[in-house]
């Protein structure tokens, strides 16, 4: 992976960036986006392009009959799409946690596939489903052009991690876009704060979290358990939220404008206001296309529970084919369920917010942990673990380092939107004049230090890929 983010760096996003700009046409720039976005996506998956491809082709061709059939057919040929779309994700991604899961409860002995997951299934697939129920319902009309569905769906800068871009929020872009020098020089900026946020904090966040979660539960105690719940959920953040940077800055770099997908979900006072804060795409993306057509809160409040609870378990299970992020799911279901029930918004703000973060870090050791008993292990150890031994004290010291410490107060600021409310302050401003170069000197020194972070070998993995 460090190879890969160099050859991004110094090589695949400048040959890119200076070939779309050298050439006038937007049709010619639409086709050199789409060779290299395959080209990007064979150099992790050489084999899985075609499987990119063949899904591509199925989803323009069910929106061409779509849009040519009559009123009757129309549902018929959206169900067949549909059950294709989702038979490519169960069979690569699920298959196996199926085999596994029989095997358990029936006594049986069925060899798994071991296929590997191919990067990003769960986002492109999304992303065609989209298409086709868009043309469906007739908020957009089928594309005649096999090569803006698969520009659509292929596009490098969120192909394999997100957001999950929907097609009536980018169809016009596709074919009528500019870009201009501020967009240009934004795009970089946010795209470089993104590239910060993954390889200086939520790397550094990586090291002690793994280490925590890796050590047997009888070597932790409540202040290395601790320690690892508050890394985990600072890195899955900032790797997460620090990618969709990426993808939104390499957008506007090409004249696309691409959603939000995070605004600042540690803040939030309930998982309700959590969820429309965090992975914005996804839970729109279900709220559209499973909610709302479950019947969404229009059938009664035990109906409207009913399908609160299936869009939290095809949430937990859209992000891994394991038990642990079905109960994460779930669990995050029945919060909002309990939040429905119970007062929380007439607590003081201050205790919905500790309520809100201790219910997302604890979801959180459920969706790191390996098997759920380690899970409930963790959790266990995190509110009962009051053993202060020798050696659980020097492996929960041995994650302090100054580093770790800097970073995670840099995390914790990072967290709240006190960069984006002082620059309201002081925009307009003789400070704001001086605020605004600046921070373009301070991203290119920020880049810098990430390249030289990278080229340094350290450590550098990208939670949402297997998804």
């Amino acid at each position: 992976m460090v190879f890969s983010s160099m050859v991004f760096l110094c090589v695949f996003l400048p040959v890119v960036f200076l070939l779309y700009y050298m050439i006038p046409s937007l049709q010619v720039r639409n086709m050199l986006l789409i060779l290299f976005s395959l080209l990007f996506y064979a150099y992790g998956e050489p084999v899985y392009v075609i499987l990119m491809m063949i899904s591509t082709m199925l989803n323009y061709i069910f929106g061409r009959i779509i849009g040519r059939s009559e009123q009757r057919f129309r549902k018929v040929i959206l169900t067949f799409a549909v059950i294709c779309n989702l038979g490519i994700l169960a069979f690569f991604k699920y298959a196996d946690m199926i085999i596994a899961t029989g095997n358990t409860l029936f006594h049986m002995d069925v060899e798994q596939l071991g296929l590997p997951l191919p990067i990003g299934l769960s986002f492109f697939t999304f992303q065609a489903m989209s298409y086709v129920i868009d043309v469906y319902r007739g908020e957009v009309e089928c594309q005649r052009a096999y090569r803006n569905v698969l520009l659509y769906i292929s596009f490098f800068p969120q192909l394999i991690a997100g957001p999950i871009v929907k097609y009536h929020d980018i169809q016009e872009q596709i074919t009528n876009r500019s870009g201009d020098l501020k967009k240009i020089a934004t795009g970089l900026r946010r795209f470089i704060t993104g590239l910060g946020k993954k390889v200086l904090i939520s790397n550094t966040m990586a090291v002690a979290a793994d280490a925590v979660f890796a050590a047997p539960v009888d070597e932790l105690n409540a202040c290395s358990a601790w320690i690892g719940a508050l890394a985990y959920m600072m890195q899955i953040y900032f790797d997460f939220s620090g990618y969709s940077d990426m993808a939104i800055g390499l957008g506007h770099m090409f004249g696309f404008a691409f959603l939000e997908n995070f605004q600042y979900p540690y803040i939030s006072g309930s998982i309700k206001e959590f969820w429309r804060r965090w992975h914005i795409s996804l839970s729109t993306w279900f709220k559209e296309y499973l909610y709302i057509p479950l019947g969404g809160n229009r059938k009664g409040r035990i109906r409207t529970y009913i399908n609160k609870i299936i869009v939290f378990l095809c949430t937990g299970l859209w992000h891994g084919a394991n038990w642990t992020f079905v109960v994460w799911g779930i669990f995050h279901g029945m919060f909002l369920l309990l939040e429905d029930i119970l007062p929380v918004r007439k607590l003081p703000r201050i205790l919905r917010h500790l309520y809100a973060v201790l219910a997302v870090c604890v979801g959180f050791v459920i969706f790191r942990a390996d098997t759920l008993l380690d899970g409930f292990g963790m959790i266990g150890t995190m509110f009962t673990g009051w053993s202060f031994r020798e050696g659980q004290m020097a492996f929960a010291l041995e994650q302090l380092t100054p580093v770790f410490l800097l970073i995670f107060a840099a995390a914790v600021a990072g967290c709240t939107p006190i960069v984006p409310c002082i620059r309201n302050r002081v925009s307009g401003t003789r400070i704001g004049w001086i605020c605004e170069p600046a921070s373009y000197i301070v991203s290119v020194l920020l880049l810098l230090l990430c390249m030289f972070n990278l080229a340094g070998g350290s450590y550098n993995p990208f939670i949402y890929f297997r998804f």
